[in-house]
């Protein structure tokens, strides 16, 4: 029977790319790991790692490879920390009642890492109530920001949290506090010890995996404002990727420096090791998801916020997987054939490009910061906005320098109600709102789909709009179906209904 030490500091179940990468981040940090995978394999792999990096690390920590899950929490100091690393949905609940099973106490926490449906947790956290403490915690950053510093979004009891706290701000990504750039770590054995972590306290059950899908909805729509940007650049102006590459470049030493916009950068200037064209014209354009951009665009449809922006990136994903149906579209249905750009009118559109890209960026953070106010008000969740945009300064893929203007302006107003009344994003937006119009209204005259950049425009446009035509909808809705509507010269919510159908059209107060 294996030993029963209790010195190890945390558990770790679950080896997969994130949980092994994890494991060792904590292990970097100081701390004693427990861990354990169904594929002893893998644990094998781990023990493996961390026993070739033990030179380069600053603090002596131990690590245990467990042959079950009886043998982790044998293994744990009380109360115990035990991470899940496993897949969302049924795994998660079939390690908590092995766990229950194997003996855990209800003063224990268990923390859910992966990428579960916020309201999975909800219900988790009262399912397990009398048995341990079930804790979550979304982890973004992919397998580099768990190794080496993720952005950590938890959320649950608040007493578990004091608990998890200092692993957490130990191991997750750190930036510059006066400068929000990041501080970069890339080697085992390495820690950063200053500067603010990148995690925060979220609020109640589900709110960080809430705030995390958010997060990830904000991704589908950043991406797909540089694939348009590209595409504007490539069919519009007939760029080569490389060139287009070195612009992307040059746009991220200024305002849209970001991880999305460089990577981009460097995917452009690769060239395909088999053809030695660029490796982005050999990739097929079907774009895959794993739904946390449709649950984001369905919870702004549900909460009645609108999220265009992200929708139309879910959207746009979707419309790129029926590759068949738009080749043969593509020979039937007639588009605008792409004229030749002067190189002087090519600059013009790269910078009044650089614009409309930052202003649609804007307008969909916007959108994914009402969203989560909206859902914050109906859960009962007290969400620091400012706090939530600085832990994503780095350690997660939405990252950005751009996120230090979005926490000095929630920082700077107080319950700032939407991200278009901070005063210098309104003024942004005014002033260049023209050059977004104009790279608008290029790609829709050339027959370039931009659905992120048009719908962020349209997005803008409604919220300056003092007046839109939803009063004829609400005509409408009341001829065919009697649903009322209100005078704009009567008291707000005092309803009305016309006899659409008598010959004397009497009006009736409801």
């Amino acid at each position: 029977m294996p030993e029963k030490t209790q010195q190890m500091d945390i558990g770790v179940i679950g080896l997969g790319v994130m949980g092994k990468n994890l494991a060792l981040n904590i292990v970097d940090n100081g701390f004693n790991v427990a861990a354990y995978d169904l594929d002893a394999l893998k644990v094998s792999q781990f023990l493996s790692q961390f026993n070739a990096e033990s030179s380069a690390r600053k603090y002596p920590s131990q690590v245990i490879g467990c042959e079950s899950i009886q043998h982790l929490l044998d293994q744990l100091v009380s109360p115990k920390i035990v991470v899940l690393s496993v897949p969302a949905g049924a795994p998660v609940d079939g390690v908590c009642h092995a766990l229950i099973e194997a003996g855990i106490q209800i003063e224990d926490i268990v923390v859910d890492t992966g990428n579960s449906l916020w309201t999975d947790t909800v219900e988790r956290e009262k399912r397990y109530k009398d048995k341990f403490s079930f804790f979550s915690s979304a982890v973004s950053g992919g397998e580099t920001g768990a190794r080496f510093g993720p952005c950590l979004m938890p959320s649950g009891d608040a007493n578990a949290w004091e608990r998890i706290a200092p692993i957490w701000h130990s191991i997750s990504a750190k930036v510059d506090s006066e400068t929000g750039l990041p501080i970069e770590r890339t080697s085992a054995g390495e820690i950063v010890e200053n500067g603010d972590s990148c995690t925060t306290y979220i609020g109640g059950a589900g709110a960080g995996h809430y705030v995390k899908m958010v997060h990830n909805g904000i991704e589908y729509a950043d991406m797909q404002l540089i694939c348009e940007a590209y595409h504007i650049l490539s069919s519009g102006c007939g760029m080569t990727a490389s060139e287009i590459g070195k612009v992307f470049e040059k746009w991220n030493q200024g305002k849209l420096n970001s991880y999305l916009v460089e990577i981009s950068a460097d995917v452009l200037q690769q060239a395909d090791p088999e053809t030695n064209r660029p490796l982005v014209e050999m990739i097929l354009d079907k774009a895959g998801q794993k739904g946390t951009g449709l649950w984001t665009a369905v919870s702004s449809l549900q909460l009645g916020c609108p999220a265009p922006t992200i929708a139309e990136a879910v959207s746009a994903r979707a419309i790129s997987t029926q590759k068949s149906l738009r080749v043969s579209l593509s020979a039937k249905l007639a588009g605008k054939e792409t004229n030749e750009v002067s190189l002087e009118s090519r600059q013009q559109i790269i910078d009044q490009l650089e614009n409309a890209l930052y202003c649609a960026k804007i307008a969909s953070y916007a959108q994914g910061f009402q969203l989560m106010a909206m859902a914050a008000k109906e859960q009962g969740w007290n969400l620091d906005f400012a706090e939530i945009s600085k832990i994503w300064r780095s350690g997660c893929i939405i990252r950005a320098s751009f996120l230090q203007s979005i926490t000095q302006a929630y920082q700077q107003q107080a319950n700032l109600a939407h991200l278009f009344l901070a005063y210098s994003f309104a003024e942004q937006l005014s002033q260049l709102q023209q050059n977004w119009r104009q790279a608008t209204s290029f790609a829709v005259l050339n027959g370039i789909p931009t659905p992120c950049i048009s719908s962020a425009l349209a997005y803008y446009d409604s919220f300056r709009s003092e007046t839109l035509p939803a009063n004829l909808l609400q005509g409408q809705r009341d001829y065919f179906g009697a649903h009322t509507y209100e005078r704009i010269d009567k008291k707000s919510g005092k309803k009305f209904h016309l006899e659409w159908s008598s010959t004397s059209r009497e009006q009736i107060s409801i």
